[in-house]
Order: structure tokens, then sequence, then C-alpha cells
């Protein structure tokens, strides 16, 4: 059996190129060799040409699924082309690792999702946050039932400043054509997916996405949600590509106790009694719950894009687990889509809610898009822009 997968980058703009550097340069992935990498800008294929001399080098990715030395994709382009390209590379056999979002659509990636079925193929998704000690620790915790029921979960993730330079780096940025939306769709898939993971799907969400609030866009870089879950717990979503310097704080009340977290840190405050029994026995009007503020320990370990890459490989390669399966990437794109939705038509909607009328509306935007002119695609180091610190 061999000991490394040939992998085919398509696409090396900003997460394509780190990729590119965690295996070449870095040598932070372990059973992957690059063996192809196709962009449509002519100074990227140059660029690759030089970082990785062995690899063929290809305009397209259709291209590149067809006619490259490859057993696996990896696929960092435009949120749209996600499901285009994986579903084309299954059909060929490929195994696919997917960039996030899933794609921009649910019913579309539903399609993808069913294709990866029938392929067998091995589908991952780039939800490298899941790697990160705290989160994975805070999930220990629910599922252990340490933490006892969920009753409210608030997060508010507005560490991820952009600049106008930012939204002007690329033609299709901030458009609902390029895009299919704004920080619901490019930052905040990795909070989305972490939410889902750890607290389960909501049943009902409403929204408020304002669009351009903070920059020259045509896509939302605001939005606050109120979230209902089957249990009866609620939540609430803040996101913002506008407040400087921004917040990172995920709150998680449960019957038992509270977690509190900067994606960095977890305090823990483990209730004496748990609410609900507090509040059937207690026999004083003004009782509080007393609660210690307890240690939690992690293993202090955040492996990151490369160790999404890693078990990719090592699935491929001797069937461990990956960090995330591909077709879970429709739960969290399932939020954004509600969210909205919610927003667009103003009102709560359920989940899950009706797939073809979210597509009607989005076409309604996509068609009064405006294409951006004069536009330099313009290569940025991604690094502390993720992994929790926006």
């Amino acid at each position: 059996m061999a000991d490394t997968i040939k992998l085919g980058i398509i696409g090396v703009g900003n997460m394509g190129t780190s990729h590119v550097k965690n295996v070449v340069e870095k040598k932070l992935v372990e059973g992957v060799t690059i063996t192809a990498i196709a962009d449509r800008d002519e100074a990227r294929r140059k660029w690759a040409k030089e970082t990785v001399p062995t690899a063929e080098i290809f305009c397209e990715g259709d291209e590149l699924i067809e006619k490259a030395d490859v057993d696996s994709v990896l696929i960092a382009v435009p949120h749209y082309q996600h499901p285009i390209l994986a579903m084309k590379a299954m059909k060929k056999g490929l195994n696919v690792m997917c960039e996030k979002p899933a794609g921009v659509f649910t019913k579309n990636v539903r399609e993808m999702n069913k294709v990866a079925d029938e392929t067998g193929v091995v589908f991952g998704m780039m939800f490298n946050q899941r790697t990160n000690c705290t989160y994975r620790k805070i999930k220990e915790m629910i599922e252990s039932g340490e933490l006892g029921e969920i009753r409210r979960v608030n997060w508010i993730i507005t560490n991820w400043f952009r600049t106008q330079f930012y939204y002007d780096s690329g033609a299709w940025r901030a458009t609902w054509s390029g895009e299919g939306g704004g920080v619901l769709l490019n930052q905040c898939p990795h909070n989305l997916d972490l939410l889902q993971w750890l607290c389960g799907m909501p049943s009902k969400v409403r929204a408020f996405c304002h669009i351009g609030k903070w920059h020259d866009i045509e896509v939302e870089d605001d939005v606050t949600a109120y979230l209902e879950f089957p249990n009866g717990a609620t939540g609430v979503f803040v996101t913002s590509t506008g407040d400087a310097p921004g917040t990172n704080r995920l709150e998680i009340t449960c019957d038992k106790g509270t977690v509190i977290t900067d994606g960095k840190e977890i305090e823990y405050r483990k209730l004496k009694v748990p609410s609900d029994e507090f509040c059937k026995t207690a026999k004083a009007a003004f009782a509080k719950v007393e609660y210690d503020v307890v240690p939690v320990e992690t293993d202090g370990k955040n492996g990151a894009h490369s160790e999404v890459l890693t078990k990719f490989a090592g699935r491929i390669l001797n069937g461990t687990p990956l960090v995330a399966d591909g077709r879970e990437g429709i739960n969290g794109l399932t939020l954004s889509n509600a969210m909205h939705l919610s927003s667009w038509l103003d009102k709560t909607v359920e989940i899950p809610f009706d797939e073809d009328l979210f597509y009607e509306e989005l076409q309604k935007r996509v068609k009064t898009s405006k294409a951006k002119e004069n536009v330099q695609s313009v290569v940025s180091d991604t690094s502390g822009s993720y992994n929790g610190k926006g």
C-alpha cells in the first residue's frame, strides 16, 4: 500500500497557497504529495510551478480532474464551484477535501452528498477549528453528560474585522453572484459548524442580516440571529466584520453549569445543585445557586488545517477517522441559509426550510449583483485570520 496520497490542489489563492506551504515548505502534513495544481490566474500558476516544480500545472480544475496524476483533490476556489468540482472529482473516483463552506445553497450540497454516498470516495471538509483543544473539550463535557441538558447558547464572534481593501482584493468577493453571501458564507462557516457540532441543530431561526453596514459591499457584514432548539433551549448568534477589535465569546448554559470560552481558555462554572432541581426545591424566594469555578484542562493541541489534511490522507491510506466528514458541511450551511432567508423574508424560519424558496430568493439577488471593474486579485497571508483569532 502507498504511504502517501497524490493530491491535486484546485485554487491557490489565500487558502490554497496556505495549504501548499503547509505541505511543501513547513512540512506540517503527513502522507501527502502534491502532484498537481490548478488556478485560472497566470501569476498563481507561475508561483505554483516555482514552489512545487514536480507538480503538473493546469488552468482549470476540470482539466486537473480529468488529466492529472492524482487520487485526491483539495478544492479551494470560490464557493459556488465547491459542489460542482467536488461532484466531478467524485464521479472520476477521486477523493475530495473541500474548503468551507460546502457550497452556497443546501439543495446543491445535498446533491453533492448523494454523489459522495454513491461513489464511496473519501470526502472531508476543512473544518480546522474542530481540532482546537478548547472546542474538543467542551464537546467532550457536553456528550459525557457532565454539563447536563443545554438551556441556552450565546456566541458573539465579531473578531473577523476586515478592511475595504480585503473586499476589493478579489472580483468574486462580497458579491451575491461570486461569493453567495458575506460574513455568514466566508468567515463564519467554522463557527456555524461548531455551533451545531456542540449544541445540535436549532429548529427555528430569526435573523437580521445587515447589508453593507460597515463596508461598500452588496452582502451582509453584520448579523444578529435568535435560535430555538427542539428541547426548548434558545440561543443568540452575533457576528460582524466591522467591529474592532472584536470579540470571541461562546457561552453555553446547561442544567449543571456554564462553560465560557474565547476559543483559547475555558471557564467552567459548576453548579453545586442542578438549576432545575434547585428551582423546584429551594425554600427562599431569592435563593441563589452556589457554584464553583472549576479548572478545565485540555491537551493543548490544535493541529488546524495541517491536521485536517493529514487525517484526510490517513483515512485514504489506513482507514483512520477524518476530522470532519464532508457530508456534515450541509449542517452549518443550513444555518446560514436559514439566517439569510429569515432576514430576506423578515420572519422566523423553521428548519428544515423550503430549499426551492431559498434558491429563488438567492437568484433575485444574483440577478442584481454588480460586477467589479479593474480588480487586481491579491493573495494575502492568512496566518492569524483563523484558529479563533478572527
